[in-house]
Order: C-alpha cells, then structure tokens, then sequence
C-alpha cells in the first residue's frame, strides 16, 4: 500500500438554504472548486439542510448537475447528504459520471426516527486505493459503527454531521476516540450557520484528524470555509487551509 497516490482529503461546510437543492447544489459545486481535493466530504443532509420532512432526493436529480460538472472538472468525489427512497437519511457519492447512493445512516435521533429508517450496513468507498469508511453524526457516537466499519478495513472514517455551536466539543471528544481507537484518519464536515430543522447557530469547526488523534486541518465557524490535507502514509500528513469562500 506504500505506493498508492497521496489522497487529498477535504472537509467543507457550505452555506446552506433549507430546502433549496439547487442553490445548495450550486454551494456544493463552489466548495468543490475551492476545495482542490480528491474526496471532499459534506454536512448531514447538506443538499437539504437538516430539514426532517424535506423530499426525497433522486440520484438523477437535474438540480445536482451543477455538483456532478464540478466534480468531473476537478476529478472529485463528493460525499453529500441527503433523504433518499425509503425514508433514509444517506450519504450520496457523486463524481463526473453522476450520483450513486453510498450509505445510508445507521443510527437515528430520536426526531429522525419519526420519519426515518436506520440503514443496516456499514459502507466502505475505495478511492484510488484508499478506503473511506462513511458515517452519518449520530453514527460516530456508536463505537460499534467505528468498529463494524474499520473491520472492513478503512484508512479514513469520513462522516457528515449537525451539531449546535454549544456542543462543539462532543464532535471533537467522538472524532478524536475513533482516531485513536481504530487508528485511521478522521474526516468531519459540520454544518456552520443556519441549517434549518432548528439549527440556527451550527457549530462548523470541521476537521480532520490524524491516526494519532491531533486535529491537522480545522475550519472556523462560518458557512462557506473548507480545509483539507494530504494524506501521505499511516500517520503522515500535510496539512493545509482553504480561505473562506462564496458558497452560493
């Protein structure tokens, strides 16, 4: 595994309108370019804004072509979040050739389960020779998702989340117990400003962590920034930081 290409891993978190999938795929699109990254991961529910009783996204949904040119201009895979058929909360894989439904969420909030079913497997994507395990924010507060999922064999744990600006720190105490505990790059994109679904004041900080548990890329707390680093190696990495840019 020593000769694979380095993987440019990033984490944004874009400005989100609720419920509009267009301009939020277009948020999306811009974050990509910005990004410069082989694998950009995305918030919870990210296209929709975390919006309970938002319609269903389709993989062949026009709204998403914006996102699809992108990522086929920079040769990236984005990990957006989404609701899909069969009332799951999911995680839609999209590069240059289109949209495939990567994962759907495992474990469910209390309001989530109003509407929603739980997924009822872990999922890998192989990505030039990497392996990114996916995960949906309540997920990462599981071990047993962490360790369901490693066991497929994962060099990073790539999640999604929403929390409020006031809980920050759980973020942060769960991505750090994965990295340490399974030994792989921790990947989370966090959703910054106002997300709907009651979220006014999200927390952002999204981050990635080394196999060793330090933070080696962090955004702040304001829509429409992205971080990144290159990973090199079991616990090598370079990290760099995107400027803030526009997201719609």
């Amino acid at each position: 595994m020593e000769n694979r290409t380095p993987l440019r891993l990033a984490v944004a978190q874009p400005r989100c309108v609720p419920l509009d999938v267009a301009a939020n795929a277009r948020a999306h699109a811009a974050a990509v370019h910005a990004a410069g990254a082989r694998v950009v991961v995305f918030p919870e529910l990210s296209l929709t804004g975390y919006e309970l009783d938002a319609p269903v996204v389709p993989v062949d949904d026009p709204r998403l072509v914006p996102l699809v040119q992108a990522c086929a201009e920079t040769g990236t895979l984005a990990l957006a979040g989404a609701p899909v058929a069969g009332d799951h909360i999911a995680v839609l894989a999209v590069t240059g050739a289109g949209v495939t439904l990567a994962y759907r969420k495992m474990w469910l909030g209390d309001a989530e389960a109003r509407r929603f079913r739980p997924g009822d497997a872990p999922a890998v994507l192989d990505v030039d020779g990497w392996r990114v395990g996916l995960a949906v924010c309540k997920d990462t507060g599981v071990p047993a998702h962490a360790e369901r999922t490693a066991a497929l064999g994962i060099d990073v744990y790539a999640a999604g989340v929403v929390e409020s600006a006031r809980d920050a720190a759980v973020t942060d105490q769960r991505a750090h117990r994965i990295a340490t505990a399974q030994r792989v790059w921790v990947a989370v994109a966090s959703f910054a400003g106002s997300t709907g679904g009651g979220f006014s004041d999200a927390a952002g900080r999204s981050a990635v962590w080394s196999p060793a548990g330090e933070v080696v890329a962090r955004a702040g707390t304001e829509p429409g920034e992205s971080v990144g680093v290159t990973v090199v190696g079991p616990m090598r990495g370079a990290a760099s930081r995107s400027a803030p840019h526009p997201a719609g």
